[in-house]
């Protein structure tokens, strides 16, 4: 816990509960991941280049990042590089 101190936490700002409505209804991620769809928004909103998860499900596919990149960038945010811990130690 120590090392996480001087860490800030992303705030949740209205710009990232619109953002993440957003890509639920743009399918980006189905309704059933609103926690991740929040997750990816908080993220995007705040700039944080990369995002790692291993939640392949939803969030780190082929299929879904895509969508998840069109919907943040129509509505004017650069989306984070998603991926997974092992893939960013490959980059």
């Amino acid at each position: 816990m120590a090392a996480l101190q001087d860490i800030p936490e992303l705030l949740t700002t209205p710009d990232v509960l619109i953002l993440g409505l957003e890509l639920i209804r743009c399918n980006a991620l189905p309704a059933k991941a609103e926690i991740d769809a929040y997750h990816v928004a908080s993220a995007a909103v705040n700039g944080i280049e990369y995002l790692l998860t291993w939640n392949c499900t939803h969030i780190a596919n082929a299929t879904t990042r895509p969508k998840i990149e069109a919907t943040c960038r129509a509505l004017g945010y650069e989306p984070p590089i998603i991926c997974t811990p092992q893939e960013l130690t490959e980059l």
